[in-house]
This record gives structure tokens, sequence and C-alpha cells, in this order.
């Protein structure tokens, strides 16, 4: 359809990953002010599926556990969603844009033409995540196991939604799209022509 896919997930993990490698993440639990040090000057842009962090692409570093255990965290800071938010309005009202979020529909663009609210049971979820991380690379050893991640995932949905800052929820204009029992195929066809209805009306 020619529009800009923006992984706003995907920019949390980029902040998650720079307060990582600069030391920054336990003293945030104390001190969550200081997070605006570290969003002064970075950058965060797409390049057809890859993320850039600072000039660097981070596409795989910001998709390891380590940030994955840390990101609900980063992404409940307020700087941190205020500098995000303004960086996906900027990304998404000069062109045609596909924006993944948690907030996207009832934050950042809760006057989009069409939302989506995707859900399918964790333990597919985790199903899912396991084969991605084994996928790229993963010593299936050094990976966690699909129990592990489904308690990760679960313990990240209780986070985001019952956080007092945007919480992840659906919006009532929203349309819930159940992909437990769907082939990925089979999931684009359905957004895909849930997007041309929206588009030809």
């Amino acid at each position: 359809m020619g529009y800009t896919y923006i992984d706003t997930g995907a920019m949390y993990r980029s902040v998650t990953l720079k307060a990582l490698e600069a030391g920054l993440l336990e003293r945030l639990h104390d001190h969550p002010e200081d997070v605006t040090s570290l969003l002064e000057n970075i950058a965060i842009a797409f390049e057809g599926e890859r993320v850039i962090l600072d000039g660097r692409d981070v596409t795989e570093a910001i998709r390891e556990n380590r940030v994955s255990r840390h990101v609900s965290f980063i992404s409940s800071l307020k700087p941190v969603r205020d500098a995000l938010r303004q960086m996906q309005r900027e990304m998404g009202e000069m062109r045609g844009v596909v924006m993944d979020g948690r907030d996207i529909g009832t934050v950042v663009f809760p006057d989009a033409e069409l939302k989506i609210f995707l859900v399918a049971d964790a333990s597919e979820r985790a199903r899912r995540r396991y084969a991605e991380l084994v996928q790229k690379g993963g010593n299936r050893n050094s990976v966690p196991s699909v129990e592990e991640l489904e308690k990760e995932i679960l313990q990240r949905d209780r986070s985001d939604a019952g956080r007092a800052l945007a919480p992840m929820k659906k919006h009532e204009d929203a349309i819930e799209v159940d992909t437990s029992g769907l082939a990925i195929e089979e999931q684009v066809a359905l957004v895909y022509s849930l997007a041309r209805e929206k588009t030809a009306g």
C-alpha cells in the first residue's frame, strides 16, 4: 500500500538498550529524572526493517532478553514517553504509516483512520517469541524457555496495562483481531482487507 512501517516498540527498546549500555538502569529506578540525559541527543530511525540508534544498527540488540526484561520500566517514564510520542507524531503526520505500539490508538494517534488491537494467547506469543530467538541465531540452550518467556510476557502485559501513564488498552473504535490460530499470511490478509475497506470508503 506504499505505507511506511514504524515499530514504536523498537523505539522504547532502543532507549532501554542505551540505558543498559550507559550503566544507568539501576540508577533510574531511584532517580528516574536522570533519563533526560539519555534523551538529549538520541536519534532513532528506520531503514526498511532495520532500526538505527545514534547511527548504528541495533535491530538484533534491542530484541535481546536483557532489553525485554526492562523495557516496560523504561516505557513507564514520563520523559521517555513524551520524547518518543513527539517523534512518533512527527513521523506519522507527513506521510501514510502503519504504526505499531501499545498506546498508538489511544494516545499517539487516537484519530487514526484504522485502529487494530491485536491479541493472542500468552502461550502462543511465547512460542512465537522462542522460535524468533532461535531463528535469529540463539542457541536453544542459551535462550529462555517457552515457559519463562510466557511468564515475562504476562508480567509485561500487567505492567503496561496497569501503569498510570498511557496504559495499554483497547480504543473504543479499535477492531480486535485474535491471531492465536492464524498463520502470519492470514493475519496480513485480514488486516490488509480492513485497510483496503477504509481507503476505498
